[in-house]
């Protein structure tokens, strides 16, 4: 099929054609004519395959034919909302190579740039407005955005906005919309909350699921190194020294874990730079800038962070962590597979992530093949693919290190140890007064 198929009108299609678009994919085949038709999507897809085109497109057209019969006055018809800003203005940015050709107004706020500038484009009156949920109850509470003429509101990422702790401002701002609206829910995971609010705002909602959370690409090569926790440092610069890696997104758990992460991979002459939340605005744009343009071969980020980098050519993606959440697993080696290109995904496993490892291999129902040749192998159980709880490892793996009990034959005359440390850190009975005086002396600090 072409977007050509999809009764697209002509200047999208002009500006299809200039961005390079021919074939839709296949969450953009199927949403598509149910948006242009005003019905109520429940969209899962996973990231990469195309969600933010299978909105924006129809939107534009259906905003556009209305300008075309209406002659009142300009206000907000389209709210978009997203979990960061930086996605944010990948939507907007969307938005703005979709529609050169139809004079649609659109504008984008989020926390942490100028409001003035945010506020101008709004009392120019626009017709879409892409936002973050803070930022948006925030200009309402000023006044600078009223949200009762909006036809087409559209949910994107729900499940991080779920993540993030949004889904209470999120139900801030249903309430100030109007009862009668198209609404258009995508996520990339559907956990219970995200289907109870998507069940409380859609109305007989049309159903589109693409490559299910499950499911992993077959072209996708996936590997697993078995490896001590303080030696994936050493393991990841030895990896990158091979050239075969011309770019890798590398994933830690935390904030303060991709900064180490970073430095250490400095000090074996390695350029890599990181992305998460505590970055400013600017240097993640930065940092994303240069990883595009290939300044830098190495970006390590958190999951969060991540969601929203949009990158074609990516040849690897290394779990430095695995994720606890098995479906996490699946959104991040999919960024390896953009546009149907084959790709690397490597993870460093340690003996408290090997339940992890088990969940995941269970949910995409593979066994990840697992590298032994390297040279900070660790000895593994038997069967690490064996079903189990979280961080559970077998008892031939397990270092005992518990000392012996000791028994205690007359424990009515023995003073337990934690008794005992606790009449040692009180000050000596002979120095109690003069403790007290510098007590009273200091106010009873």
């Amino acid at each position: 099929m072409l977007f050509t198929d999809l009764n697209l009108i002509s200047p999208i299609l002009k500006a299809l054609e200039k961005e390079g678009y021919e074939s839709p994919t296949p969450i953009q085949e199927k949403a598509i004519p149910h948006i242009l038709q005003w019905r109520d999507v429940l969209g899962s897809a996973q990231t990469g395959t195309g969600k933010t085109a299978a909105f924006a497109i129809p939107t534009l057209q259906i905003l556009s034919r209305e300008r075309e019969v209406s002659n009142m006055p300009r206000t907000i018809k389209s709210l978009i909302l997203t979990p960061t800003r930086e996605l944010a203005i990948q939507i907007e940015e969307s938005f703005t190579a979709y529609g050169k050709n139809l004079g649609l107004r659109h504008a984008v706020v989020f926390w942490w740039v100028s409001q003035y500038s945010q506020t101008e484009k709004l009392r120019k009156w626009i017709d879409i407005l892409v936002a973050t949920p803070g930022r948006l109850l925030d200009l309402m509470n000023q006044w600078f955005v009223n949200l009762k003429h909006v036809e087409i509101f559209i949910l994107d990422e729900a499940d991080r906005m779920l993540d993030m702790w949004f889904i209470n401002d999120v139900k801030k701002v249903l309430t100030k919309l109007p009862v009668k609206k198209q609404t258009l829910f995508f996520s990339a995971t559907m956990p219970k909350e995200i289907l109870g609010l998507a069940n409380s705002i859609l109305v007989n909602p049309i159903k589109i699921e693409v490559a299910p959370v499950s499911s992993t690409a077959n072209t996708i090569k996936q590997s697993v190194y078995f490896v001590r926790k303080n030696d994936k440092r050493e393991l990841l610069a030895d990896l990158l020294k091979s050239p075969e890696i011309a770019s890798a997104l590398v994933f830690t758990r935390t904030k303060h874990g991709a900064n180490r992460v970073v430095e250490n991979l400095e000090k074996a002459w390695i350029v890599a730079e990181a992305i998460h939340g505590n970055k400013s605005q600017n240097a993640r744009q930065r940092a994303l800038s240069n990883f595009k343009t290939k300044q830098t071969r190495v970006l390590v980020a958190t999951d969060i962070a991540a969601r929203w980098i949009d990158i074609d050519d990516l040849s690897h993606v290394i779990n430095y962590d695995i994720p606890n959440e098995s479906e996490t697993y699946v959104h991040r080696i999919w960024r390896t597979w953009r546009a149907g290109l084959s790709g690397t995904a490597i993870s460093f496993c340690d003996q408290d992530e090997i339940g992890y490892l088990q969940d995941i291999q269970k949910l995409i129902s593979k066994k990840i093949d697992v590298v032994e040749d390297h040279d900070f192998a660790m000895k593994m159980p038997q069967n690490p693919t064996s079903t189990g709880s979280k961080n559970q490892v077998s008892s031939s793996s397990k270092k005992h290190t518990s000392k012996p009990k000791i028994h205690n034959s007359n424990p009515k005359n023995q003073t337990s140890r934690s008794t005992q440390e606790s009449k040692k850190s009180f000050p000596p009975k002979k120095n109690f007064s003069e403790h007290r005086k510098r007590k009273l002396w200091f106010g009873g600090r």
